[in-house]
């Protein structure tokens, strides 16, 4: 075969460094966001973050809002488009201007301040000790755990050293609901050096569920309600009956069999009410009143209020980053210089002239989606979950000529601030069924309506999965109770035997 050269032209997708770190910011939440701008500005000399009144001065003569007004057609608005709250963000292309007439720092600089005034020696969140010789971290708000909360407690209760022992082996069996996850046998093959018998391990079971919070290291549910009701004051109403109850009778309280409770207990209706309430007063699992959990933060990225025509959505400030290039050090590029120093700063320079414009687009294309969400979702902001419209990712990205992956990334872990509450930008979206009408009903409205039947309905007399539809229907909502007994379970909601209450 002849070798021969050939030309060909042709198209090819190639991902940019630029349009790679643009797509890693999109799908950042806020809180990752920070942090990313964070470790550009340790290891970006040239990127610097902006104070707060220096930042409101270059942005006084830009728009930072885009307000909707209610009219003939969903159409009219006060701002164009291309108005955009991320427009003042950041630096623009005249912004990154080098100014090459700054002036000069002095060689010495006065101090007129303390150390104390640069650093509060009081409250630094450096590591201390407490009277325990405990090191903490200064201002951590961190809890302890539920065994921990147990064994301070072992070591301020007289046990011998033997029962001490045993009552560890105990505490480390309690799972995190406060039950005893293993048999005696199993603690008892634990401590099998000691030689104890099992009626000395249940004596020192039986002290460990004195500990708080009452039930605790119950074996199963009806020990630990009663130990909580032993726990109660010795004149609470109905607790004699609440724990006759519990002890005898606890099978017909989980069916809800109301009747049979009052024939065998001999009570009126009315003093079953009130004995049943005792009972529902208590926690069934104790151990979570301890549980350390870290606290989840959420910072909305969009603001969305209302105003007198309209809606208005705007960025919200802590997803705004204020950045631009320092002018100090971007005067020390030169042209023509290959130096190692000057090559240096020029990357530097243009790295952070790429981090600044990929911020920018995040945020008008965040703000943009905000915008296309709140146009078509103006009627649940208004009246709430039933008046939800359908919505997918399709319709935003067809309607602002994006693509789906892109308005997917960018509503995942953002969050909008609304009069109703915060909500996921993902909780917007949801799919539909038609009604007898010919119209379409949101899935998110439908949860709406069975959420509101079932707290309507009467106590005595909940509605049934098939009454619910027969319910819907009449609204024109066309749903199978499949369909229905699903929604009902992913809210939360047990069925109708077990939502049965006295009325």
């Amino acid at each position: 075969m002849k070798q021969s050269l050939q030309l060909r032209i042709g198209q090819q997708l190639t991902m940019t460094p630029q349009l790679q770190q643009a797509i890693r910011l999109l799908q950042l939440s806020t809180l990752e966001l920070q942090l990313e701008i964070q470790q550009a500005l340790e290891s970006n000399p040239m990127l610097e973050e902006l104070e707060n009144e220096s930042y409101q001065d270059e942005e006084s003569t830009e728009e930072s809002e885009r307000v909707f007004e209610r009219g003939n057609s969903e159409s009219e608005r006060e701002s164009e488009p291309s108005e955009t709250a991320t427009e003042s963000v950041g630096n623009n292309e005249s912004e990154l201007e080098l100014d090459l007439k700054e002036g000069t720092i002095p060689d010495d600089l006065p101090v007129d301040s303390a150390w104390e005034d640069l650093y509060d020696l009081s409250n630094s969140g450096t590591t201390n000790s407490d009277f325990d010789g405990k090191e903490y971290e200064g201002g951590s708000g961190t809890g302890e755990s539920l065994q921990e909360q147990l064994l301070w407690q072992l070591r301020l209760t007289h046990f011998s050293p033997i029962d001490a022992v045993i009552a560890t082996a105990i505490v480390d069996a309690i799972n995190e609901d406060g039950y005893l996850s293993c048999d005696l046998e199993e603690i008892q093959d634990t401590v099998a050096e000691l030689n104890v018998g099992l009626d000395e391990i249940e004596a020192v079971l039986h002290q460990v569920q004195n500990f708080d919070p009452p039930g605790i290291g119950a074996r199963d549910v009806r020990e630990c309600l009663r130990l909580q009701l032993r726990a109660l004051a010795v004149d609470t109403p109905w607790k004699k009956e609440a724990y006759t109850l519990v002890s005898d009778h606890l099978s017909l309280l989980a069916r809800h069999d109301f009747t049979q409770l009052a024939r065998r207990m001999k009570l009126t209706e009315e003093s079953l009410r009130e004995v049943v309430q005792l009972i529902q007063s208590l926690n069934p699992h104790p151990g979570t009143q301890m549980v350390n959990t870290d606290p989840q933060y959420i910072a909305p990225d969009v603001i969305v209020t209302r105003t007198r025509g309209g809606w208005k959505v705007e960025l919200s400030n802590d997803s705004i980053p204020r950045l631009r290039v320092n002018p100090l050090y971007a005067s020390l590029v030169r042209r023509a210089d290959n130096s190692p120093d000057n090559t240096y700063l020029r990357n530097h320079l243009q790295e952070a002239r790429w981090f600044i414009k990929s911020l920018q687009s995040r945020n008008e294309t965040l703000l943009k989606v905000a915008t296309a969400i709140v146009e078509r979702q103006r009627a649940f902001l208004e009246l709430g979950d039933e008046a939800m419209r359908p919505l997918v990712l399709h319709d935003i990205s067809e309607a602002l000529e994006m693509h789906e992956s892109t308005v997917s990334r960018v509503t995942t872990q953002k969050y909008m601030n609304t009069p109703r509450g915060i909500y996921e930008l993902k909780y917007f979206f949801s799919s539909h069924l038609n009604t007898s009408s010919g119209e379409e009903c949101s899935s998110t409205a439908i949860r709406a309506f069975i959420r509101r039947l079932v707290s309507e309905e009467k106590p005595g007399k909940p509605h049934s999965d098939h009454k619910i539809t027969e319910l819907l229907s009449e609204r024109g909502i066309q749903v199978a109770r499949r369909t229905v007994a699903k929604y009902r379970e992913s809210m939360a909601i047990p069925p109708s035997n077990e939502r049965k209450r006295l009325a």
